[in-house]
């Protein structure tokens, strides 16, 4: 039967691991995949933007009315319409004509993907995995994640929340804990933001709240630099560049834009990025309240090697 594999699906990147999310089977691939028109190309950019489907992971079990799925409908570049059920569809071109698929469908297609990398690293009769997912998914989102791994042939034995994920792996690689430790994993993902305080004992690890902004990602600090350049200067400048740039900054205390002589200062980049870092502090002290716990109380901040993206 062999060992439980553990899934990660993000916004744009996905992975499978073995032994529940220690040691990965290859490497990343794209959570983006590109309808041709004789074929799916699963994890490979296409030429044509709007048969190149991206961020399903935010769709699925949302009603197409809702006010937050519209503002990310507007970001999309492909086709999302409103299905009978009053779910979101989504359009393609694909072998001649207009095809139409749920999102529970489209992140079903990519599960089989990940199924097929497992299958080549260990033959299995039957592939048993655990998904990690937000802690923010309701009833109606877990039940379209477990819908999608049964398409793809997938047994799910656990949805398990992506920070009590990371958490977990964080135990198993350190088993020589003080008595007590306690430790806040923060996760900000493509556009969603994740907390958990933890403690740590000898041998257990007890999980003592979550904390979340479902709308707070590192997509919004990109579109911050975005606008800002584009108020100073006549430069164009993509959404990419700016999420290179603002890795750098995360490094530098400089920046330089490569364009016009143009460079931010990280205190520049904190300043106009103001209004995101309040409302970053809202689920952390949310879920420190919920632990019943002072910032002084928690003993180490952790992030992600491999965030959910």
């Amino acid at each position: 039967m062999g060992g439980i594999e553990g899934i990660d699906f993000g916004n744009q990147k996905c992975l499978a691991t073995k032994t529940l999310i220690v040691t990965v089977l290859g490497d990343e691939i794209s959570a983006l995949f590109f309808f041709g028109e004789k074929q799916r190309f699963l994890g490979i950019d296409g030429n044509n933007p709007k048969n190149l489907i991206s961020q399903v992971k935010r769709l699925v079990g949302r009603r197409f009315s809702d006010v937050e799925l519209q503002r990310d409908i507007k970001s999309l570049p492909y086709s999302v319409i409103e299905g009978e059920d009053g779910y979101p569809l989504i359009c393609v071109s694909y072998l001649g004509k207009e095809e139409y698929f749920t999102p529970t469908e489209v992140m079903g297609m990519i599960f089989f993907k990940l199924k097929t990398m497992i299958l080549k690293h260990q033959p299995l009769a039957v592939v048993n995995c655990i998904i990690s997912i937000p802690a923010y998914f309701g009833h109606l989102e877990r039940r379209c994640v477990l819908d999608a791994a049964s398409i793809a042939g997938l047994s799910t034995l656990h949805l398990i929340h992506e920070t009590t994920a990371t958490a977990l792996e964080y135990g198993i690689l350190r088993p020589n804990f003080p008595e007590r430790w306690q430790i806040a994993f923060i996760d900000i993902s493509h556009s969603s933001l994740q907390v958990c305080i933890t403690r740590f004992t000898k041998g257990q690890l007890k999980v003592l709240s979550h904390g979340f902004d479902r709308w707070l990602g590192g997509r919004d600090f990109d579109e911050v630099l975005l606008n800002h350049f584009s108020q100073i200067s006549k430069a164009s400048l993509s959404l990419r560049e700016c999420e290179e740039l603002k890795k750098v900054l995360s490094e530098n205390e400089l920046a330089p834009l490569g364009i016009e002589d143009l460079v931010i200062k990280t205190k520049d980049f904190v300043e106009i990025c103001s209004p995101l870092l309040q409302r970053l502090k809202v689920p952390l002290e949310k879920a420190l309240s919920d632990a019943g716990l002072r910032v002084g109380d928690v003993d180490a901040v952790q992030q992600p090697k491999t965030t959910s993206l």
